[in-house]
């Protein structure tokens, strides 16, 4: 999996992946013009969206329901170092089901690649490229 990640200006970023762009921004009172989410929140949206899809499959797969989930996702803005922790991700389910049939959607959530790497954090390498100054290298 791969992004690609470009200052457009100031605090505003594009964000692409495949062929799909999206604009990740600041609030006004961050310097930012406030036209996409932060970081943060694209934290937040991608383990809701995942835990959605991991239900809204299991759902669709058992013919229960092919639309409706709802996911909502809390976080808290730790320090030392700065990080976001305590996620409460509430999922609402569109229709009835069964005990067995809870069970198995809360299991197939817990499956959600997005939670499972925050609970396993991976290894991040962080390389550092910077332009060879004018004139260097003559």
């Amino acid at each position: 999996m791969n992004v690609l990640v470009e200052q457009i200006e100031g605090v505003k970023f594009s964000v692409q992946a495949r062929s799909h762009t999206v604009i990740c921004d600041q609030p006004e009172e961050n310097g930012g013009s406030n036209e996409g989410m932060t970081p943060p929140e694209f934290l937040l949206a991608s383990v809701g969206a995942c835990a959605g899809f991991y239900g809204a499959e299991y759902l669709r797969s058992r013919n229960l329901a092919t639309s409706g989930v709802k996911v909502s996702v809390l976080a808290e803005k730790l320090k030392g170092p700065a990080r976001l922790g305590d996620f409460r991700i509430r999922v609402d389910c569109p229709t009835s089901l069964t005990t067995e049939q809870r069970e198995g959607l809360m299991r197939a959530i817990e499956h959600c690649l997005i939670k499972n790497t925050l609970l396993h954090p991976p290894k991040i390498e962080i390389s550092l490229e910077i332009p060879s100054p004018i004139g260097a290298g003559i």
